[in-house]
């Protein structure tokens, strides 16, 4: 994964537009990966679904917590990518009352399929979903892969650390100290 570009596609996203009017003012809006990667250095995490125990109760609130540290680190955006359409993916960022992570719907799984980390959840009643990983993206390149252990179709645990906010800081901080 390192050196690798992320895949370009095509996200399918909803935007808030009061000129659409009515009690639900969003519009379709189509953003390309380069919209999200190019120029900029971000993190990047992946999980298995919105609105899930441990992405709900500490991967993406921590992420959120943590964005200031992340931006004195050189760190413009955060990212949070799942197998999960727009409507669902704005409905979580509503619930977790984001404001520094940013949700992008991979609705149909494209980019995750194209980053190799597409795996069968059935044993969950899911379908096809994300391995749970995070990069650190800089102008669309993979500088740092952070990848749980055990990428496998139905898995039956949900391993859950190596790609928490908590171990990406500590390596944009060693990495640091090192440069």
């Amino acid at each position: 994964m390192l050196g690798r570009k992320v895949p370009a596609v095509t996200f399918r996203t909803r935007v808030r537009d009061e000129s659409v009017g009515g009690s639900n003012p969003f519009r379709w809006q189509d953003v390309a990966s380069d919209d999200y990667f190019a120029g900029k250095r971000v993190v990047l995490f992946s999980l298995p679904g919105a609105f899930t125990p441990t992405c709900s109760t500490y991967q993406l609130p921590d992420f959120e917590k943590l964005a200031p540290e992340f931006r004195a680190l050189g760190i413009d955006e955060i990212y949070c990518i799942s197998v999960n359409d727009a409507f669902v993916m704005n409905a979580w960022g509503k619930s977790q009352g984001l404001e520094s992570v940013k949700l992008i719907p991979d609705g149909s799984g494209e980019f995750t399929r194209k980053m190799g980390m597409l795996v069968a959840k059935d044993n969950l009643g899911f379908g096809m979903r994300s391995w749970r990983y995070a990069a650190v993206v800089n102008n669309g390149v993979v500088e740092q892969w952070f990848e749980e252990e055990g990428y496998s179709d139905n898995c039956d645990s949900d391993p859950y650390g190596i790609s928490s906010p908590q171990n990406i800081l500590a390596a944009l901080r060693s990495q640091k100290i090192a440069a």
